[in-house]
């Protein structure tokens, strides 16, 4: 087979996504509809109660949750007075083709466990999923941004949507408000291909994205410094990007990634206050003046929920883990300062992180299948977790905006942050030390995240660790195949470590990069988590993520959940 762009790929005869879709002659999208579902479980703090079979609603005491159609979609609606309401169980007793392959979303971001699987019963899927049995693809979810943090089941008997409504790790008190929980969609396509019709899908489920004005891609180079860095090795990495992306006209970014806060601490603490550098970073706004003046757009990085300043009301604070509460105005207050000051200060996208875990304490796939325990509460006790959460994103955005400065989530909630922030980081830590990790977090992320790409927002499948410690010719594929995808690309790359030859295979990525214009697409990712085969309409090439001699096994002792009910 003939070897392409210096071996990054070859050549492939591949019948994947791409190639099925161009043969097929009909081709059909439709709307689906779930329909009145067969019941409605409801449970409190106090009770759990099963409506009566086939009802559009269902009431006891105080508490009333009703199912209403529109023309575009089913729509959950819960009522209560002082009775605090934990869940929300739809059933509807259709059932899966056990034949069917699945692929369900994810609650924050993927940590490599994406994949299409069989039917079980057991699986729970965030947000949505995607059924295909033959030609025919089923997408079944919740519209972005709803007020419920809701997962799905499917079996061969029906299909479950749980609608978790409660604040923090209680039940909600609405004292009589009427909660929109969630608006269902479903929709159908024959003949569409399983990737395009899940691009197709995301695009039913959030009808308001906002996307960048330009292509975002450059520098952060935390995958080699790994916190300990400074000003003047920032002036460096900038050097480095500008002669990496030489001739283009776009221009990329240099992210200042958690070093510069005035309290960080190496390998200890890397959290607030916001409101200047440390020694090692004496003048944020005059190191952003330095990086426009060399040519690159100023970005940096933030962890806004966790802040140790000495000031801060006690009331402000979580209970569970002393995080700042993003319930409590005040909160939101303090962070809109945070985001304006840095905007004051010439940074043009801020990449914010670790909400999710600062406010739920476990990651997205510790989630199992709930995302927080019971027994908390937020400040405000009259909202749901999920309204919460998407009050912080937007907060944050709405500040921003004003000085069309950019967000990048991490360790965000894509589907509630899905038009509200410009792009998101979807998967786990790559890495620059262990290409294993990379394989395992970078390449599934972008496969299997990749539809939500321009359709929720602008996708980061995380960095490209160049510090020596692993091959060229595996982190030159990674850096191809983001570029090939048309999705954000960021290096974290040490200088002097690629020779004269690398460094101009690097060039020609990057430039690729700066233009977006290629869009291949994952041709093999109904057959493996780990897509090898990537396609558009001119070309299809195949990458090799394995080393010749086999992957490194290391010890693990963190738990990657299943769903298994404790109780």
């Amino acid at each position: 087979m003939e070897q392409l762009r210096n071996n990054t790929g070859k050549q492939t005869g591949h019948n994947g996504n791409l190639q099925k879709t161009k043969r097929r002659s009909r081709i059909m999208q439709k709307q689906y509809r779930l329909g009145i579902p067969s019941f409605i479980t409801v449970e409190t703090e106090d009770s759990v109660w099963i409506g009566e079979k086939d009802a559009k609603r269902t009431e006891k005491g105080d508490v009333m949750v009703g199912y209403e159609t529109t023309p575009e979609t089913e729509e959950v609606w819960l009522t209560a007075d002082q009775t605090k309401v934990k869940t929300i169980k739809l059933r509807w007793n259709t059932p899966v083709n056990k034949k069917s392959r699945i692929l369900g979303g994810s609650w924050e971001r993927t940590y490599g466990d994406v994949d299409w699987k069989g039917v079980s019963g057991s699986r729970f899927m965030p947000w949505y999923f995607l059924a295909a049995v033959g030609e025919t693809v089923t997408g079944y979810g919740v519209k972005v941004r709803p007020s419920a943090m809701c997962f799905w089941q499917a079996d061969t008997r029906g299909i479950t949507l749980v609608m978790d409504v409660r604040c923090g790790g209680t039940g909600v008190q609405l004292s009589g408000r009427k909660l929109r929980a969630a608006q269902i969609v479903a929709m159908q396509t024959e003949g569409m291909g399983t990737f395009e019709s899940a691009r197709e899908f995301c695009k039913v489920m959030c009808t308001d994205p906002i996307l960048p004005d330009y292509p975002v891609y450059g520098s952060n180079n935390w995958y080699y410094a790994y916190g300990d860095s400074s000003e003047e090795e920032i002036l460096q990495d900038t050097d480095y990007i500008v002669e990496l992306t030489k001739g283009v006209d776009n221009p990329p970014y240099m992210v200042i990634d958690d070093c510069w806060q005035e309290h960080h601490r190496l390998n200890e603490y890397n959290g607030g206050p916001w409101k200047k550098g440390n020694k090692k970073f004496p003048d944020m706004s005059a190191l952003a003046k330095k990086l426009e003046e060399k040519g690159v757009r100023p970005g940096i990085w933030v962890r806004f929920l966790l802040n140790e300043e000495e000031t801060i009301p006690k009331e402000w604070r979580l209970s569970h883990n002393d995080c700042l509460d993003p319930s409590h105005p005040g909160v939101l207050s303090y962070i809109q300062e945070d985001v304006e000051r840095i905007c004051n200060w010439g940074y043009t996208l801020i990449k914010h992180d670790f909400t999710t875990f600062d406010i739920f304490g476990r990651w997205g796939v510790e989630m199992n299948p709930f995302p927080t325990e019971d027994g908390w509460q937020f400040y405000d006790t009259s909202k749901t977790s999920a309204e919460i959460v998407t009050g912080l994103y937007q907060a944050i955005y709405e500040t921003a905006k004003k000085h069309h400065t950019l967000i990048m989530g991490c360790n965000t909630i894509g589907h509630l942050g899905a038009g509200l922030m410009q792009l998101q980081r979807t998967g786990d830590d790559t890495s620059g030390i262990t290409w294993e990790r990379t394989k395992k977090m970078g390449v599934n992320t972008l496969a299997f995240c990749l539809p939500q790409h321009g359709t929720f927002f602008d996708v980061d499948a995380d960095c490209v660790g160049i510090t020596g410690s692993i091959p060229w010719s595996l982190n030159r594929q990674w850096a191809d195949v983001v570029a090939e995808s048309g999705t954000s690309l960021f290096v974290s790359a040490k200088p002097g470590v690629l020779t004269a030859e690398e460094n101009e295979e690097l060039h020609q990525i990057m430039l690729k990069a700066s233009r977006q214009d290629h869009h291949k697409i994952p041709l093999d990712w109904e057959e493996t988590d780990c897509p090898e085969v990537w396609g558009d309409e001119e070309e299809e090439v195949e990458y090799n993520w394995y080393e010749e001699a086999g992957p490194v096994a290391k010890g693990n002792d963190q738990l990657y959940h299943a769903y298994i009910p404790l109780s």
